[in-house]
């Protein structure tokens, strides 16, 4: 494995024995031929089952469903991305031309596909423990950090007590478009905040399920603003 390759082994910490199952992990889909969709398949069961035993023995007392919802922001695709960044995967991406000119490279779907095709590339190449000591290391601060008290708090509740800590007012809520049948809605909603550029837009199926959306979403822009220091 050569420059860019061993460096991001040496992140991991896994030397590959097959090294052409690292580049497989690196090779979306839109550049053809063999791609890392099926490392991606595995590698997403894997990530699972090691975050949720790390959360079954750090919390004792959480429930099955705290659980669930507690590995889900672990797992979900914005945190994945932003670790895939933190290990530079976007500079070993192998893409189309197409997705090469629409920046592919930085995109969060694809670096959190991408990352969870590497975890599925580390349990072929070295086993389950190959792939726990890999999670365990790119999700050390992530799991350090994680506080199931705030993750348990539905998003509108969390977003209006992290403004009332900055002295901030609490955000307002605007419904701007009702769609489909009176017996089967879709709801969209803006969230305005101080802080945010602009206002952020939420979905659901009832005006109180697309208010948490766009609470969620407004919450992941305003703490993103805050670690960058560009709040």
């Amino acid at each position: 494995m050569t420059g860019r390759g061993t460096l991001l082994a040496e992140c991991l910490g896994h030397a590959f024995s097959d090294p052409a199952l690292l580049a497989r992990a690196l090779t979306h889909r839109s550049k053809g031929g063999r791609n890392n969709e099926r490392l991606e398949y595995l590698g997403d069961s894997v990530l699972g089952l090691v975050i949720a035993e790390a959360l079954y023995r750090r919390f004792p007392d959480l429930t099955e469903g705290e659980l669930t919802r507690v590995r889900a922001r672990l797992v979900r695709q914005e945190t994945l991305a932003r670790l895939a960044r933190d290990a530079r995967i976007g500079d070993r991406l192998q893409l189309g031309e197409g997705e090469l000119k629409s920046g592919g490279h930085d995109r969060d779907s694809i670096l959190a596909d991408a990352l969870e095709a590497v975890f599925g590339a580390v349990f072929v190449d070295g086993g389950f423990a190959a792939a726990t000591s890999v999670i365990g290391r790119l999700y050390r601060s992530a799991l350090d950090e994680v506080d199931p008290a705030a993750v348990l708090k539905d998003p509108k509740t969390r977003l209006q007590e992290y403004l009332q800590k900055l002295s901030l007012a609490v955000p307002s809520y605007h419904v701007i478009e009702i769609t489909g049948e009176p017996h089967q809605q879709h709801f969209a909603v803006e969230c305005a905040a101080s802080g945010l550029p602009q206002p952020v837009r939420g979905e659901g199926t009832s005006r109180r399920a697309a208010e948490q959306d766009a609470a969620a979403r407004a919450y992941v822009v305003l703490t993103a603003q805050a670690s960058d220091g560009s709040a």
